[in-house]
């Protein structure tokens, strides 16, 4: 029942970027939030990324990780978002997304398995900054209610795609197939990373 409200969602959500300007004159402010909120995760890569490799590291870390790591996330990342919106400086923001990607891409990777109270802090410290940067892009015309939202039902989905992903450790070939995606993330952020440096265009 969840997943089939989670679709429905989504579906509205699509439905609202489709027919956008028939909210022309109701709601419109709720309804670009609502886009913005879902689309802007998925618009960047290195959010994108990184936010896979929570769903996929907790699978990795299994019970309770697995679901501790991507209720964290999205909680810490709305008082993050808080952060953004009010405009307070939290500098190398765009780094510290950067460098998620990289950090929880090589724990992956290496398939590390610290205590789970340091998996959240990691997971925790992340999702402030990834948080700050959306409250920061927050278009002008949005509902930030609506896009703060949207924002945390995308991410919810990410994570569930990497728990997804996760799931294939279940099979002989499974693990390495999981380690292998921590690679691609980790160089993900370390492009990502470098660029912030002026290194890459």
């Amino acid at each position: 029942m969840e997943g089939f409200g989670t679709a429905w969602t989504l579906a509205a959500a699509l439905s609202l970027l489709v027919h956008g300007p028939a909210f022309a004159h109701v709601e419109s402010g709720t309804a670009t939030g609502l886009v913005s909120g879902l689309l802007h995760p998925v618009t960047g890569l290195d959010h994108l990324v990184a936010m896979i490799a929570v769903g996929l590291w907790g699978a990795q870390l299994g019970s309770p990780a697995i679901w501790l790591l991507p209720i964290t996330f999205p909680l810490v990342m709305a008082f993050g978002g808080l952060l953004g919106l009010a405009k307070l400086c939290l500098p190398f923001a765009e780094q510290a997304v950067a460098l998620s990607a990289v950090v929880l891409g090589a724990l992956i990777m290496l398939r590390a398995r610290p205590p789970l109270w340091i998996a959240a802090l990691v997971v925790a410290t992340f999702a402030i900054f990834h948080g700050y940067a959306h409250g920061l892009e927050l278009p002008h015309a949005a509902d930030p209610l609506a896009y703060g939202a949207g924002f945390v039902i995308a991410t919810g989905l990410l994570h569930l795609c990497g728990i997804l992903i996760g799931t294939l450790m279940r099979w002989p070939l499974g693990e390495g197939v999981v380690r292998a995606c921590g690679a691609v993330v980790g160089v993900v952020g370390c492009y990502f990373l470098l660029a912030t440096v002026g290194l890459f265009p």
